[in-house]
């Protein structure tokens, strides 16, 4: 068994790894598709890979303008 400590810890980076998704999802679904890479269906699943999901899709998933 875990300590509580350990428990704790467990719960605090689980919330932030669903806030994390939570955030992505969201700003796929809001922006438009020319600022996406690919196609929007595409990154869904991606975004539901633990971590590297939602990092991935904005760095690589989310054009930068160049102003």
């Amino acid at each position: 068994m875990a300590s509580p400590a350990g428990r704790a810890a467990l719960v605090v980076i689980s919330i932030v790894q669903v806030a994390f998704a939570i955030v992505a999802f969201r700003d796929l679904a809001q922006r438009r598709a020319e600022e996406i890479r690919g196609p929007r269906p595409a990154w869904i699943p991606v975004i539901l890979v633990n971590w590297i999901g939602p990092a991935a899709y904005f760095v690589f998933g989310v054009r930068r303008s160049t102003r």
